[in-house]
């Protein structure tokens, strides 16, 4: 669906009191067209609705005219730059910004987020999932196989 008709359906989402399918519309708009503007001012707006300060300052993190109280509530929830550069949903590069503040903004953040160490628990996680999948998959050919025996007996 084109963006000024989602916009549209927002608006009577908003008129009909519908606030949370009004939230995830604009939710899908921002993912489609992550470099317009519209979309992200639109959510903060229904952030605020909300009362969520910090989302409404990540959707109005690369606008000028943003409120330093939502900004400051957004840097506090992300304090790392890179997950905030991955909060604000920015898929592409920093030349598509609509503005010269936009550009400046994700400069600032880091394109790539550092390495996460682990813990190893989601490894041993994994290597135990995989042992059981094969104790499944030993355990079923074993009864197929019986089976087969048992029909040409």
């Amino acid at each position: 669906m084109p963006l000024i008709d989602t916009l549209a359906r927002v608006d009577e989402d908003l008129a009909a009191g519908r606030v949370p399918v009004a939230r995830q519309r604009l939710r899908g708009l921002v993912s489609s067209f992550p470099f317009d503007p519209a979309p992200r001012r639109r959510l903060a707006e229904v952030y605020r609705l909300y009362g969520e300060t910090a989302q409404a300052g990540r959707w109005m993190y690369l606008e000028e005219d943003r409120d330093a109280a939502e900004t400051a509530a957004f840097e506090a929830r992300y304090p790392v730059p890179a997950e905030r550069r991955a909060a604000l949903g920015w898929d592409g590069p920093d030349s598509l910004a609509p503005t010269v503040f936009a550009r400046e903004q994700l400069a600032a953040l880091p394109a790539v987020s550092p390495k996460v160490e682990t813990s190893g628990h989601a490894d041993a996680k994994g290597s135990l999932a995989a042992a059981g999948c094969l104790v499944l998959a030993i355990a079923f050919l074993a009864i197929w196989v019986i089976g087969v025996v048992a029909l040409f007996r």
